[in-house]
């Protein structure tokens, strides 16, 4: 297998947004782990078979009760998130099957990390100079 690594060339403006999306990340994955680790510690303990439900559920929660709490996540992208959480679960999927260790918090300039599929068109284009 073959890979290509590259280096982008960002201005202030781009390297802003993507230290902004890599921070929601890294704050979305980190809620939803403390969020877990409550329920761990109150008996909840999830079936590792029900890895579509937890995710989805987690979202909903996310979405519905905690995003409209902080305004600044309405500017980022919502796959974000998503992928965080998804993230989270595989995660928690590992650890039930005694394929990895439980689940720790990332901290910030670790490998930070967000999908980059779902950037806004252009982001990285060229400006044109008239």
């Amino acid at each position: 297998m073959k890979s290509i690594r590259t280096k982008l060339k960002l201005n202030n403006k781009q390297k802003t947004l993507f230290a902004q999306h890599a921070g929601y990340s890294r704050w979305c994955y980190n809620w939803g782990l403390s969020l877990w680790n409550a329920a761990y510690i109150d008996g909840y303990k999830p079936n590792a078979s029900c890895g579509m439900l937890r995710k989805r559920k987690l979202r909903d929660v996310f979405t519905n009760h905690t995003k409209p709490l902080y305004p600044w996540m309405k500017n980022l992208s919502s796959k974000v998130y998503q992928y965080a959480f998804i993230n989270l679960s595989e995660a928690f999927q590992r650890f039930f099957k005694g394929l990895g260790k439980y689940p720790r918090f990332k901290k910030k300039g670790r490998s930070d990390s967000f999908p980059t599929e779902m950037l806004p068109y252009g982001m990285l284009r060229k400006r044109k100079h008239n």
